[in-house]
């Protein structure tokens, strides 16, 4: 668990060339302290601030990395963003001038944000990071066009805010926003090979566009609109290219097949070469490019890791004798513990001690000390044994041979079966007609049942145990039937009385019973297995939820300045004849006004959001395009075709290589050795939950650091405090991502000597 000494000239300077406070001296003040917390709190949330080591400079970046100001940070980019709703074209209109003055609060509170962050770092470094020049140049930017837009709106002259644009990317600039820039910088790493791909598909599309040409423009063919068929070669372009995303099969090709079954040939061959060859080629380019950049990515990641707590170690480490390898105490290692994550308890920290400090020495060299990131990174639950409460009151009765056969009749797996197969029947109950009598009045059997069930667990189980946080689906059970107990009483009483039938009442009745459904699934272990796994990689699929709106964000702002007004939406009470053609003239006759699509527009920001969403979808996204094409000009159409490669086929490719990527490791990949070191150590020391107790399910998906555990009749044979691995998920997406490729990095590759500033630089668009 040690490794030999290193000179201090091999301890990189800090940044601010004052040498790390007490290097290596047995007395610790608060301000080395202070030091190292920061240093271990960056390993274990992979921040790489290039940050001051001056005591100033470290308590100002200790409140900088508060949860408050991040809480407020987002809070007001939030804010920023949803003005959009309240800004013309509107969903709900308010003066511009209000809209105004919450912009300029928003960018106060960033600019407050980004000078709390230029104090703590150095100054030179501060303007070459590329993220502080964008937020730089977004306020400013965003000042501007609100100072000249006001005045173009005084004059009643036509002004646009083209600055709104910019908002999102605040979100991308922000310190916190590592895993979003990480994403962009997986499209921008993918797009050179995508380009390539790209051009030889447009290529492919361009050739047969041309013989489509040359085979179908002279035969006279019409579409099943009149207009004729594949004469202009532009039309065929964007014809075609549709076809490779299958939103316009088989219509497209319905004209030249009713001529002669022997163009169904050309059409079936173009299918196969770009539909199903080159899209599948976009998949593989995406994946395979973004493996590898991700791989190197998380590789820096990790050497940054290691290389913090390299530092905090330099801070921290005594000379245990002349010439011995320096280590760090456990006094000291528990001051900083207690300074790094405060709500660890006192049996937790002893554990994680035990694990690095394996042969009982009271101090622990560098290697295991720069697993402390790792370490706390594993969430560890603390389990603690109750007696139930009917023991302790009348512990007769509790213990009797009669209570304990229902106990063990409840904790059978047949008990679970039974209920399983009540949930079924249950679910072809819902399904029948509520109008049947008998139909109707077995929902209060089907109650009873579950009522019955969670009285049965509470007998059997601690109460505190049975509702602790960890404890999912009982709250998930009890609530659903809690609910659904009190609405179908209200809703009985409602219909006897005949005076009044709330349909609200019974939608939530309805509602409340399918919910109950999906209980099942957590008892078939196949089902278990995937649901889990799509938990662990939660987070990270989140972040690509934000890239989306980032780009949706972008999109609707530019869709909104471009189409706003153009097409309007009539409610179905409307006589207005201007219904029947969405309000604009040009769009009589077209499809999309006879689908009805009036209310896909972009005349405001919700509506253009699920425009966007529809076009994500793709079906009939050429039709929604040629809406706005008719009422604008046909060029309309390059908005459509640019959103739809840069999502459909770079974004959601990505995300898919991403979720293929992290499902394989998730779903077949045994835990890390570390992880597996501080099992080993659990069950050692004789605290681990037995696994039969606490089988792989969503309730320990669903885990937090402390909760209750054990039933009445075993309580008192378990000792006090209990431990478990909560190996089902993630502090941070960066230890997800440095679980995909562990087996690929070197444990003691700790880059003390690659940057003589001790930093590696900040993650930038530039950055690999």
């Amino acid at each position: 668990m040690s490794e030999p000494d290193k000179s201090k000239e091999d301890i990189p300077d800090d940044p601010a060339g004052k040498g790390i406070p007490n290097g290596g001296n047995a007395a610790k003040s608060q301000e080395d302290f202070d030091l190292a917390s920061i240093y271990v709190s960056d390993a274990q949330y992979n921040r790489n601030i290039y940050f001051d080591t001056s005591p100033e400079a470290v308590k100002l970046y200790m409140r900088y990395n508060h949860w408050i100001p991040k809480v407020f940070l987002f809070f007001f980019i939030l804010v920023d963003l949803s003005l959009a709703i309240f800004e013309k074209p509107a969903v709900f209109p308010v003066p511009t001038l209000y809209t105004m003055l919450v912009e300029l609060l928003c960018l106060l509170v960033f600019s407050l944000r980004l000078v709390h962050y230029a104090k703590v770092i150095p100054r030179d470094k501060f303007w070459k990071d590329p993220k502080n020049i964008c937020i730089i140049g977004i306020l400013v930017l965003t000042v501007v066009d609100l100072v000249v837009y006001e005045s173009l709106e005084a004059a009643n002259w036509y002004a646009v805010r083209w600055s709104r644009v910019l908002r999102p990317l605040l979100l991308v600039n922000v310190t916190e926003g590592r895993q979003l820039r990480r994403a962009f910088r997986s499209i921008r790493n993918a797009l050179p090979q995508i380009f390539y791909v790209f051009l030889l598909f447009m290529f492919s599309l361009l050739i047969f566009s041309l013989m489509a040409l040359k085979l179908l423009s002279k035969r006279g063919l019409k579409t099943i609109d009149g207009a004729p068929y594949f004469t202009n070669y532009l039309e065929i372009v964007f014809d075609l290219y549709v076809l490779v995303t299958t939103a316009n099969s088989p219509d497209v090709m319905m004209p030249a097949y009713n001529a002669s079954f022997v163009f169904a040939i050309f059409f079936i061959l173009y299918i196969l070469i770009n539909t199903y060859i080159f899209m599948s080629v976009f998949l593989a380019v995406v994946y395979n490019n973004y493996k590898k950049y991700l791989k190197e990515e998380v590789r820096q990641l990790v050497r940054a890791k290691r290389h913090k707590m390299v530092r905090a170690f330099a801070v921290l480490k005594e000379q245990r004798a002349e010439g011995g390898e320096p280590v760090v105490t456990q006094t000291n290692w528990n001051q900083i513990v207690k300074q790094v994550q405060p709500e660890i308890s006192n049996a937790h920290r002893e554990l994680l001690w035990s694990v690095s400090d394996n042969n009982n020495k009271g101090f622990i060299g560098k290697v295991a000390f720069v697993q402390l990131a790792d370490l706390l990174n594993i969430e560890v639950i603390t389990l603690k044994s109750r007696p139930h409460p009917l023991h302790s009151a009348f512990p007769a009765f509790y213990m009797s041979a009669s209570s304990r056969l229902l106990c063990r009749l409840v904790q059978h797996r047949v008990f679970v079966i039974a209920y399983d197969l009540i949930i079924l029947v249950n679910a072809v109950f819902i399904g029948l007609d509520e109008e049947n009598p008998l139909i109707a009045n077995s929902e209060w059997a089907f109650l009873a049942l579950y009522l019955l069930e969670i009285l049965l667990k509470l007998y059997v189980f601690e109460p505190r145990a049975f509702f602790s946080r960890h404890s999912f689906w009982n709250w998930f059970d009890t609530i659903i039937v809690i609910s659904a107990l009190i609405a179908t009483i209200i809703n009985s009483v409602m219909t006897s009385s005949q005076s009044y039938t709330s349909r609200q009442i019974l939608d939530i009745v309805f509602i409340l019973r399918v919910l109950r459904l999906i209980r099942v699934v957590d008892s078939i272990k196949r089902f278990r297995a995937i649901i889990n796994t799509l938990i662990r990689i939660g987070p990270a699929i989140l972040t690509f939820g934000q890239l989306i709106i980032v780009v949706y964000y972008i999109f609707a702002m530019v869709g909104m300045e471009l189409f706003k007004g153009k097409i309007q939406f009539f409610e179905d009470v409307s006589v207005d004849p201007a219904r029947a053609y969405c309000g604009n003239p040009l769009l009589k006759g077209t499809a999309f006004a006879q689908l009805n699509y009036c209310k896909n527009n972009f005349n405001n920001v919700v509506s253009s959001f699920i425009l966007l969403l529809e076009l994500t979808v793709v079906n009939q996204w050429h039709v929604l395009s040629s809406g706005f094409a008719a009422v604008t000009h046909v060029s309309a159409r390059l908005f459509f075709i640019v959103f739809h490669i840069m999502v459909v086929i770079v974004i959601i490719n990505i995300f898919v290589a991403f979720v293929l990527e992290a499902f394989f490791v998730e779903y077949s990949v045994d835990k890390g050795d570390l992880q597996t070191s501080l099992e080993k150590k659990i069950e050692e020391l004789e605290l681990t939950v037995a696994q039969e107790k606490l089988e792989d399910n969503l309730v320990n998906a669903m885990e937090t650091i402390d909760s209750d555990q054990g039933t009445g009749q075993s309580a008192s044979n378990k000792p006090a405090l209990m431990f478990k691995i909560a190996s089902k998920r993630y502090r941070t997406v960066d230890a997800l991502l440095q679980r995909m490729f562990e087996a690929d990095l070197d444990p003691e590759d700790f880059a003390e000597n690659d940057d003589a500033n001790g930093n590696f630089p900040n993650p930038a668009f530039s950055a690999v």
